[in-house]
């Protein structure tokens, strides 16, 4: 590239040497007055060399902007934030310096989504390791126990019942650690279409009736069979089952939950309220986090998934949810879908 510039300059000085030889020649053979003939070579001449000024002019911006760029991506590249002396001028240079920091700007946003990415990656893996080392250090002592000692029928049975509940609760972890996995890096496809409600709120209870009835606890819908909502309705029945195992969990034996919904101009309401121990106004955005379990209700069981899932899928439908509470009286937890 560098060799056919320079050729390239050879070549215009020569065409210019040529032609200024050739012009001279005319001037002296056809033009008979001295003082014309020299005018001209003299207007000619000028010409030249504002024609060279004109090119090492033009040369120099074109250095002086490359020196310019050059130094705003030596900036970009070393992690700095260049100085643009003219920002807001209306020329190439701060055109094109313009471009590379937006391009900067979303190189880093990329960046720290990526380190932010890789953060949540870890406390996922550090979370898994934590919920999942109990059932399994349980299991392994049950197991060892089994092999080594000589047990009664009756203890053998009742330390393959405790293995098969822990069995069932790490099943059960596994399970929800898939879908919040699918539901993060959104692998999960929704399939939103408009749907009778009423036949995913019965999907919903289902799901819990058979906790419920070991409690004695009152499940009851209220919903018209001609409200119909834009939803999935796979997902949205496991986001409410979500929030209906929560309040048969920490509601106390004989109590009740009701599901109730209120058609809106824009959105449908659900609400699942129950007669359970509450929750503080303090921790109303907290049971949506990802394995958060109150103090009071550490006893019980769970991983502190279910809210969590729940309001994942709901928010990816464009709806939310809301939780009202009285400590120690029942929780409502609101979902809202577009009507």
């Amino acid at each position: 590239m560098k060799k056919h510039a320079k050729v390239l300059r050879i070549l215009m000085v020569l065409a210019a040497a040529v032609l200024f030889s050739l012009l001279c020649w005319l001037l002296w053979a056809f033009v008979p007055r001295s003082s014309v003939r020299y005018s001209l070579l003299a207007v000619t001449g000028g010409i030249f060399v504002l024609a060279g000024l004109w090119i090492w002019f033009q040369q120099r911006q074109i250095f002086h902007f490359a020196d310019e760029i050059c130094d705003t991506l030596d900036a970009l590249i070393s992690g700095r934030q260049p100085e643009v002396e003219r920002p807001y001028e209306d020329s190439i240079t701060a055109k094109v310096q313009g471009k590379l920091l937006q391009y900067y700007d979303i190189m880093n946003e990329g960046k720290l989504q990526s380190q932010r990415d890789k953060q949540t990656i870890q406390e996922l893996v550090s979370d898994i390791s934590h919920q999942v080392k109990t059932p399994i250090a349980n299991i392994q002592m049950f197991t060892g126990i089994l092999r080594q000692h000589q047990l009664t029928e009756e203890k053998r049975a009742e330390f393959l019942e405790t293995m098969a509940s822990q069995i069932n609760k790490l099943d059960f972890l596994m399970q929800s650690l898939i879908k919040m996995s699918r539901l993060e890096t959104g692998t999960f496809v929704l399939h939103m279409e408009e749907a009778p409600l009423d036949k995913t709120i019965a999907q919903a209870i289902s799901s819990v009736w058979a906790k419920a009835d070991q409690k004695n606890i009152q499940l009851s819908a209220d919903c018209a069979p001609s409200v119909t909502v834009q939803h999935d309705s796979k997902w949205t029945a496991e986001a409410l089952g979500n929030i209906l195992d929560n309040g048969v969990k920490y509601t106390p034996e004989g109590g009740s939950i009701s599901v109730s919904v209120r058609p809106w101009q824009f959105y449908t309401r659900i609400d699942i309220s129950d007669t359970g121990i509450g929750i503080h106004e303090e921790h109303y955005h907290d049971v949506f986090q990802r394995f958060y379990r109150a103090q009071e209700t550490a006893a019980e069981e769970g991983v502190g998934l279910g809210l969590y899932l729940a309001n994942g899928i709901i928010t990816r439908q464009k709806g939310y949810i809301s939780v009202k509470s009285n400590y120690g009286e029942g929780t409502t937890f609101s979902v809202y879908l577009l009507s």
